[in-house]
């Protein structure tokens, strides 16, 4: 009886953190709209020669104060793709956004599409972009070498079998 009782009450804490998510869930997707639409709308393409690129700390990039200010202090000691480029004459650092960040080239000229300091998007000014060899994750190596050796193994056997007769 006592069993079936904590049960209950664990469940029922169970469902009402699921409902408090599912509403804080909806709250956040809202605003991560609102902020998208007014991204698009500030949005303009630039050409700029790539300086340098770095992930780096906040604090340490050499943004506005104003901009720090902004961030939520989580966000403040995260490390952000940071991307300094001259812009006609000025340098100006920029913070990419992630997939952006590991197309752009560093030592040449681009068009990106800006929103205020965020990269939105890279086009290469004198032909395509170089697209990045990236090293292939854990689990895709070790299933590569996985089927990898089971169609090795057959065609041993059946190589080992023609010798024999």
């Amino acid at each position: 009886m006592t069993a079936l009782n904590v049960l209950l009450i664990i469940l029922t804490i169970l469902v009402i953190a699921l409902v408090v998510l599912y509403f804080v869930g909806r709250k956040l997707q809202k605003k991560q709209a609102a902020q998208q639409e007014q991204m698009e709308a500030a949005k303009q393409t630039v050409s700029m020669l790539v300086i340098d690129k770095k992930k780096m700390r906040l604090n340490e990039a050499g943004l506005p104060q104003m901009v720090i200010d902004n961030t939520p202090k989580l966000m403040r000691r995260t490390k952000l793709p940071i991307v300094k480029a001259k812009v006609g004459p000025k340098i100006m650092t920029f913070i990419a956004d992630g997939k952006v960040f590991e197309l752009i080239p560093v030592k040449k000229e681009v068009k990106a599409t800006v929103s205020g300091l965020y990269i939105t998007d890279v086009r290469g000014v004198r032909g395509p972009l170089e697209t990045p060899v990236r090293k292939e994750k854990f689990f895709a190596r070790m299933k590569k070498k996985i089927t990898g050796t089971k169609e090795a193994e057959p065609e041993t056997k059946k190589s080992g079998k023609k010798k024999k007769s």
